[in-house]
């Protein structure tokens, strides 16, 4: 599993009823992305629900590398971003953990970030252990987490089936716009290593 991101952070006036309309109208293109486990369509609204900005960030898991690179680099589809919003700089981390939640079946309606240090190598593990038990609070769709050993940064993301992300340590909360989900019975449960 390999864990990808991009911050679109768009002005403080920006009216953010084109990004919905942009996912309203192009979201079902990965709906059947081979290799890509999900990609979560998320947004931010200066002033609601405490963000300091409008970003359009959309968040992925994908299960295979390869298909990661056609879609980033083999005009895939991330050419479409790039024309419309210029090249964002593409964050990315390897897969440690990832865990369905009840609530899998129901669609995402808010995703929770959180972005930490890793001071150890050990914190690793413990983080991926505080993951899986997250995994089953009520609401919880999805948890995945994942490192960036350049920087020695974890992500912890999750997606819930309420309108409000119940995690109360997560550095971003996200609305979900729509979620493409081709191959989320795919991707890894538990550890990854």
């Amino acid at each position: 599993m390999y864990a990808k991101q991009y911050e679109i952070t768009l002005p403080a006036d920006y009216d953010m009823t084109i990004i919905r309309k942009r996912v309203a109208d192009r979201g079902h293109l990965l709906d059947d992305r081979a290799g890509l486990g999900l990609k979560a369509y998320l947004i931010r609204e200066r002033g609601i629900g405490g963000s300091p900005v409008n970003q359009y960030a959309p968040f992925y898991l994908w299960n295979d590398t390869g298909a990661m690179a056609r879609f980033v680099f083999g005009g895939g589809g991330f050419q479409g971003i790039v024309s419309d919003f210029g090249r964002p700089a593409v964050l990315h981390w390897t897969g440690v953990a990832c865990h369905a939640g009840p609530a899998r079946t129901a669609p995402p309606r808010a995703a929770s970030r959180r972005l930490t240090p890793v001071p150890d190598l050990d914190s690793i593990e413990r983080e991926a252990e505080r993951l899986r038990e997250l995994s089953r609070q009520d609401g919880v769709h999805t948890a995945a987490l994942a490192v960036d050993p350049h920087h020695w940064q974890l992500v912890r993301f999750v997606l819930w089936a309420e309108t409000s992300a119940q995690d109360a340590d997560a550095t971003e909360r996200y609305e979900v716009l729509h979620l493409s989900a081709p191959a989320l019975d795919g991707l890894p449960e538990g550890r990854t290593w």
